[in-house]
C-alpha cells in the first residue's frame, strides 16, 4: 500500500488543486469559457452573415467534390474524416451520457446551441488554416491555431502558448481519456483487465501513427463513415420503436432546458453548464483542434472557405447528429441517476433496456472504433506543431511519440475524474487562445469569405490567389501564387 500510496497522493493534489482551480476559472463559478463561446458563436454568425443558415445547402454540396487530392494534400474528404475522427469519440458517447447525468435532459437543447453557434466558428477558424498553412519538410501542407497565430498576427508567444496547450490536450490527456474509456467499456462489457486493453490500444495506436498523417487520413476515410452509419441507423430504429414516447422526451428537453421544472434555476444552471462544456468537448468547435486537418487539405476548389465549410459539415454532423442520437437512446431509456458523473456505462446501460444484452456488445464495439479514430486523429495534431518548437526532426517525433503511448497506455487505468478533468482543463487553454486569436483575425476572415461569396454568387473561376483580398500578416511563399 505504501508503494502507491504517494503516487496517488500527488495525483489528488494536482487534480484537487491546480486542475481544479483552472476548470472552476474556466468552466465553473466564473465560466470564463461558456461567455466566451457563445459570444464568439454570436459574433462569427454575425460577421458571416448566418453562414451556416444561408449556406446550409452549399456546405453538403461540397462533398460531391471534396475526394480529389494531390502529393501535397490529402483530399477535403479525408480532412473531414479525420477530424471527425477526432470529435468522434468519447463526447458522442460518453460525454453525452456525462452532461446528461450532471445537467439533466435539458443539457442536449444547450449542446445544440452551442454546435449552431459553434459551426460559423468552425468555418472561420478552418478559413485560416488553409491561408496560413505551410509546407513541410516532404512537401505536404501543415497548419493550425499555432501557424495563423505566428504568420497573421505575428506574436511567436502566443503561437507557442497555444502548441504547449495542445501538447498537454491531444498530445496526452485526451488520448489517455479515449483510451480510459475504451477499457472501461470492454472492461464492462467483457471483463478484460484493462491493463490487457491498454497494452493492445497502445500497439495498435503506435502502428498506425507511425505511417503519418496519410496513413491515419486513409484509417479514418475507412472507419469513420462505416461506424457513424450504423450508429445513425441504430439510433432511428430505437426512435421509431420508441415513437408514442418521443413528444414527451423533447417536452422534458426544453423544460429542463430552460429551468421550468421543480429545481428551477439550479435546473437551468446546470444543464447549460454541462451543455455547453460536453458541447464543446464534442464538436471541438473554437477549440483549434479541426484546423490541423484542415490544414493538410487540397480543396476542391482551391479556395480556403472551401474547407471553412466541409469542417462546418463536422460540426453539424458530429454534434446535432451523432450527440442527439446518444441523447434519444439515453432518454428514451429512462431512469437517469441524476447529479453524478456517470460515463460510458450509462449509455451502455441504455442500450441494454432498448435491444437486450447485444446493446451492451453494440456500444463496446461502437465506442472501441469511434474512442480509437480519437486516439490516432489526436497524434497527428499535437505532431503538426513541432515545427513550432523548431523540433520537428527524427528525435523530437520520437520523443513525443514514446510520451504519446506512454500516456495512452496510462489512461487506460486512470481514475475518470482526473482524466476527464484533465482533458477539460487542456481543452479550455486552448479554447481561450485560439479563440482571442480568431477575433483579432476577424479582418481577414470576412475578407476571404466575402471573396469566395463574390465568386460564388457571381460564377467566377473560385480559386484562390494571393492578393484577391486584403489579409494580415503573411502567407507562406508560393502556397497561393
Amino acid at each position: 500500500m505504501a508503494d502507491t500510496a504517494l503516487p496517488n497522493t500527488i495525483v489528488s493534489f494536482i487534480h484537487d488543486s491546480i486542475i481544479g482551480f483552472i476548470n472552476n476559472l474556466l468552466w465553473g463559478d466564473y465560466s470564463v469559457l461558456i461567455i466566451l463561446l457563445v459570444v464568439a458563436g454570436i459574433w462569427f454568425t454575425a460577421s458571416l452573415g448566418l453562414v451556416q443558415f444561408k449556406h446550409f445547402g452549399h456546405m453538403f454540396s461540397l462533398i460531391r467534390s471534396s475526394t480529389k487530392s494531390d502529393n501535397e494534400g490529402i483530399s477535403s474528404f479525408q480532412a473531414l474524416c479525420t477530424s471527425l475522427s477526432a470529435r468522434v469519440g468519447t463526447g458522442n458517447l460518453a460525454g453525452v451520457a456525462m452532461a446528461i447525468s450532471v445537467g439533466g435532459a435539458g443539457a442536449v437543447f444547450w449542446m445544440w446551441v452551442i454546435a449552431l453557434l459553434g459551426m460559423a466558428t468552425g468555418f472561420a477558424e478552418s478559413l485560416l488554416a488553409q491561408v496560413y498553412k505551410v509546407r513541410d519538410k516532404n512537401n505536404q501542407f501543415r497548419g493550425g491555431p499555432a501557424y495563423y497565430i505566428q504568420q497573421g498576427l505575428g506574436k511567436k508567444w502566443l503561437a507557442v502558448t497555444f502548441s504547449v496547450c495542445l501538447f498537454l490536450g491531444y498530445g496526452l490527456f485526451f488520448s489517455a481519456m479515449q483510451a480510459n474509456t475504451i477499457s472501461d467499456a470492454l472492461n464492462n462489457a467483457y471483463q478484460i483487465p484493462t491493463l490487457y486493453s491498454g497494452l493492445v490500444i497502445t500497439i495498435i495506436a503506435g502502428a498506425i501513427v507511425i505511417g503519418g498523417l496519410r496513413t491515419i487520413a486513409r484509417f479514418a476515410e475507412l472507419v469513420v463513415p462505416i461506424m457513424g452509419i450504423a450508429y445513425i441507423v441504430t439510433a432511428l430504429g430505437i426512435t421509431l420503436y420508441n415513437i408514442n414516447a418521443v413528444p414527451e422526451m423533447l417536452m422534458n428537453i426544453i423544460n429542463s432546458a430552460f429551468g421550468l421544472q421543480e429545481a428551477g434555476a439550479g435546473a437551468l444552471g446546470a444543464a447549460l453548464k454541462a451543455g455547453i462544456q460536453r458541447g464543446l468537448y464534442s464538436n471541438e468547435a473554437g477549440s483549434g483542434s479541426a484546423p490541423h486537418a484542415a490544414a493538410s487539405a487540397s480543396p476542391n476548389p482551391n479556395h480556403p472557405a472551401t474547407q471553412g465549410y466541409i469542417q462546418m459539415l463536422g460540426v453539424f454532423f458530429d454534434t446535432i447528429i451523432l450527440c442527439t442520437c446518444t441523447a434519444v437512446i439515453i432518454l428514451l431509456a429512462g431512469d437517469i441517476p441524476a447529479g453524478e458523473m456517470t460515463g460510458i456505462r450509462l449509455t451502455q446501460d441504455a442500450m441494454t433496456q432498448h435491444i437486450g444484452s447485444s446493446g451492451l456488445h453494440f456500444v463496446s464495439i461502437a465506442i472501441t472504433l469511434f474512442a480509437f479514430t480519437s486516439v490516432v486523429a489526436n497524434y497527428a495534431y499535437a505532431q503538426s506543431n513541432l515545427r513550432i518548437f523548431g523540433i520537428d526532426n527524427r528525435w523530437g517525433n520520437g520523443i513525443y511519440t514514446l510520451a504519446y503511448l506512454a500516456m495512452v497506455f496510462w489512461g487506460t487505468g486512470a481514475r475518470l475524474d482526473v482524466v476527464w478533468s484533465a482533458a477539460d482543463m487542456a481543452l479550455g487553454l486552448m479554447t481561450l487562445v485560439n479563440v482571442i486569436a480568431l477575433v483579432l483575425l476577424t479582418p481577414t476572415i470576412v475578407a476571404v469569405s466575402k471573396d469566395y461569396f463574390a465568386k460564388h454568387d457571381n460564377d467566377k473561376p473560385m480559386n484562390f490567389k494571393k492578393g484577391d483580398c486584403a489579409i494580415q500578416g503573411k502567407t507562406e511563399d508560393g502556397i497561393w501564387s
